[in-house]
């Protein structure tokens, strides 16, 4: 029998059967990885942890530990015992102090605390993991923790187990983006935001989420595009500032429920390709393509989504790391953009520059230069190790470090960490009951539901009848996949419903995997596969991709599926009776083309990485339950379009002299699979202007402005215009469901300039989406502004206007509207 001899330290849990919520919540004083006591209820167990060393006194401490989690059981509301959290009004060590005080102004708080703190312990605290300050009552904090599409535990601010064994998993962002649906983004985010509150008060994370990430998919083989909102900038945007929102809570009292981080500042879209990874990098980007596309969602984060947070990236843009460049962080996000926040590295970002990419001479130098930038926190150590360095040698004075710290500080307070037990602010009651509730569970089957983008559907070959098929076949690497449907930046799911358990609620079910993995390197299962479509009365097949194929530092080397799944497809559709369905989940775009121009391959769905409930919400689909109204935030190309597109390429526009055929649909005319935005529905609906202005009028603010925006280039200059609500046109659209099922319609608005030097051939301009029930009709409301949608940025970057003939594509509409300007 094991016996300790002696016990160096212990630490004592009662934790109860059921889950509860602890009594003391961690804040920046009671950081999330300390241990701290349960209040018990009558049902417990007694855990000791201890660890032992040879000394004779060893059973008396432990008998001392078991009286102590006793007495703790049964007198719960003894708490003499438990250090006071930082700002407390029982911490008499606290009390007096300025920035405790919750009734003075944030700012003058701020600088108080500033004053009180030494230089080794402000040089501490501009890094993720934040030293304690005992003298202040202060403990360390963990700032990195990610809530992509969930609470996730790849940050070490967040840990599952115990009260808290998993968080609700939502599809990943790329598909939660092909529902076009800007208050489903915001729903999610509030509730990600819910559990992420639930598990600070129970100690297990923190209150800063680096999440989301919105750089836009520029090229199909990137590993981590599954984790944007798509290619378009537009979409990108409205999908920043939702997810933001509702991350942070209504900002009431300028408080934040988490502290959202929008990455990675700017032009980040390459992992590992061909010999070329992200630390090394250096991204080519015109100011026009900044502008229009690689900056806007960032613009959007700050100005509407009031992000408390944006990471630069690891790249440089033109021959500058983005940690180093103040034009982009000191003088873009906080200057132009007003950040009300802090800027924090990519991790290890600084160490990058100067041990990757030799950007400076000396790492006193290159901690200088990250905090001169506007850097304010290191996510890794290198300003932990270089800073004070820095400041001796004059490259830097503590005033460049307590600016830094009182962007970090700042945001701290807005979450409330220096006003002292959390179970009495805002969120302090939520617990282990507010995570993966029935009801969050139900959020993320929706988001799966709303995310299945229907791609085919020859003769209308779905949905299937239940009652009419005797047994259906399920086939494919990815028929039982849990941890793929989640995708990569995710947590531990409260459970899993896999395509295969999902369509066996509906039929009898006949299973094979087909291949050994979605990397398909042999076909021994072949010959099983077409044996059970010979059998069955239809036949499922769910192929695509996983982590394996596409994550980050993994940039995919093609479109197609992986090893022999085509053979496979291909086998099986000819051995079938009965209708064939393919399934694709992915993250990127993948070239399917044999499968559409297959005759026997009825029905084409892609899925993305649908979430905890992506089964239920494939089957659902498959069989009617639910009519799908996805559509594709991103181009899927053909295989042959990566020949003519380097991924260190930038240039979104095509170059005809070298025969680049640019990127994405709003510059890209070539052929492709499936366009951006495309998705079908099983009903069928039809669209009519009931309301349609033809000309608007822009205000110029000067007649000097007029003649230096239209002489040369017929385009006013959006900073010359009066760009109030008055250049708000609103267009009436009648949009009716002629089909039998009711259904969810997404309107896209695209907008085409007048014919001249640009080069988009239609940018989206806005979207809705409206529930028609079938035979019925909706009147939607779209408004058109002529700065915002109207614009185009020409090459040194500036947005104008064109004045002229613009075409809108309303659905399936055309509208000119003449734009002219006035003064």
């Amino acid at each position: 029998m094991w016996k300790p001899n002696h016990v160096s330290s212990f630490f004592c849990f009662c934790a109860p059967q059921k889950p509860i919520e602890r009594r003391n919540s961690p804040s920046i004083n009671n950081p999330p990885h300390s241990p701290s006591l349960f209040i018990p209820n009558p049902h417990f167990k007694i855990l000791i942890i201890m660890a032992c060393e040879n000394d004779k006194k060893g059973h008396l401490l432990l008998a001392l530990g078991l009286v102590l989690c006793v007495t703790l059981t049964f007198f719960p509301r003894v708490t003499e015992g438990r250090v006071p959290f930082a700002c407390d009004p029982r911490n008499g060590l606290t009390r007096g102090f300025k920035f405790c005080n919750t009734h003075v102004p944030i700012h003058v708080r701020v600088q108080d605390l500033i004053a009180r703190l030494t230089l080794p312990e402000k040089i501490r605290l501009v890094v993720n993991n934040a030293i304690a300050v005992p003298r202040l009552g202060i403990q360390g904090y963990e700032w990195w923790s990610e809530a992509l599409h969930g609470v996730s535990n790849v940050g070490p601010g967040t840990k599952f187990g115990g009260a808290f064994p998993g968080a609700t998993m939502f599809p990943q962002v790329i598909s939660t983006a092909a529902s076009f649906n800007q208050s489903l983004w915001q729903e999610i985010g509030r509730v990600v935001s819910d559990e992420a509150r639930a598990m600070y008060n129970g100690g297990q994370a923190g209150l800063t989420y680096w999440s989301p990430n919105v750089n836009i998919f520029r090229d199909p083989r990137w590993g981590r595009g599954q984790e944007t909102p798509g290619e378009d900038p537009t979409l990108a945007a409205k999908y920043a500032a939702s997810y933001v929102k509702g991350l942070q809570g209504d900002g009431a009292g300028n408080r934040l429920k988490v502290a959202a981080c929008c990455k990675h500042y700017t032009a980040y879209d390459l992992d590992n390709w061909n010999g070329v990874d992200r630390f090394h990098f250096n991204a080519k980007v015109s100011k026009q393509d900044l502008e229009d596309t690689y900056d806007v969602p960032f613009k959007a984060c700050v100005l509407e989504g009031q992000v408390a947070s944006v990471m630069c990236s690891y790249n440089q843009v033109n021959g500058k790391p983005t940690c180093a460049d103040p034009d982009l962080l000191r003088n873009t996000i906080r200057g132009q953009w007003g950040l009300n926040g802090y800027i924090v590295s990519d991790c290890d970002s600084v160490g990058v520059f100067f041990d990757n990419q030799h950007y400076t001479r000396t790492p006193e130098e290159a901690a200088a230069e990250a905090i001169k930038a506007g850097l304010d926190l290191d996510c890794g150590p290198f300003l932990a190790i270089h800073t004070d360095s820095a400041i001796r040698k004059g490259l830097i004075s503590e005033n460049d470090l307590n600016l830094a710290l009182a962007n970090l500080i700042t945001v701290q307070m807005r979450l409330g960490m220096f006003d002292g037990e959390p179970s009495t602010q805002p969120f302090g009651n939520l617990g282990p009951r507010d995570v993966c509730t029935p009801a969050h569970q139900q959020l993320a089957l929706e988001a799966a539901r709303e995310s299945i983008v229907l791609l085919q559907n020859k003769g209308n070959s779905l949905p299937l009848s239940p009652s009419r098929l005797r047994i259906v076949g399920v086939i494919g690497p990815n028929t039982d996949a849990t941890v793929t449907m989640i995708g990569n930046y995710a947590g531990v799911a409260c459970g899993y419903t896999t395509p295969l358990q999902g369509i066996a609620r509906y039929v009898k079910t006949a299973h094979q995997v087909g291949c050994r993995g979605v990397a398909c390197r042999g076909n021994e299962l072949f010959g099983a596969a077409e044996i059970i479509a010979r059998q069955v009365d239809a036949t499922v097949l769910v192929m695509g991709l996983d982590q394996t194929i596409e994550a980050e530092t993994r940039d995919r080397v093609g479109l197609l599926l992986p090893g022999l799944q085509q053979e496979l497809v291909t086998r099986v559709a000819r051995a079938a009776k009965g209708p064939v369905i393919l399934v694709i989940m992915s993250g990127g775009p993948v070239d399917v083309s044999f499968a559409k121009n297959n005759p026997k391959i009825s029905a084409i769905l892609w899925v993305g990485y649908p979430g905890q409930a992506g089964g239920t919400a494939i089957a659902d689909v498959i069989f009617g339950a639910t009519n799908p109204g996805g559509r594709l935030p991103m181009t899927w190309y053909p295989q042959g379009y990566l020949a003519k597109v380097p991924m260190t390429n930038m240039d979104m526009r095509p170059n005809p002299a070298t025969g680049y055929p640019g990127r994405t649909y709003r510059f890209y005319k070539g052929p492709v699979v499936f366009p951006f935005g495309h998705g079908l529905s099983y009903s069928r609906f039809s669209q009519s202007l009931a309301l349609a202005p033809k000309q608007v009028s822009v205000q110029i603010l000067s007649l000097q402005a007029l003649t230096n925006s239209t002489l040369s280039s017929k385009a006013v200059k959006v900073s010359h215009a009066n760009c109030d609500d008055s250049l708000e046109t609103e267009f009436h659209v009648d949009v009716k469901n002629e089909g039998s099922m009711d259904g969810t319609h997404t309107l896209l608005i695209f907008s085409k300039p007048p014919p001249g030097k640009w080069s988009q051939i239609k940018q989206l301009v806005t979207f809705h989406k409206t529930h028609v029930p079938a035979g019925s009709k909706q009147r939607l409301k779209v408004n058109v502004h002529s700065c915002k949608h109207l614009s185009v940025v020409d090459q040194f970057g500036v947005r104008r206007i064109p004045t002229g003939e613009h075409e809108l594509h309303i659905g399936d509409l055309k509208h000119s509207i003449n734009v002219q300007t006035t003064h």
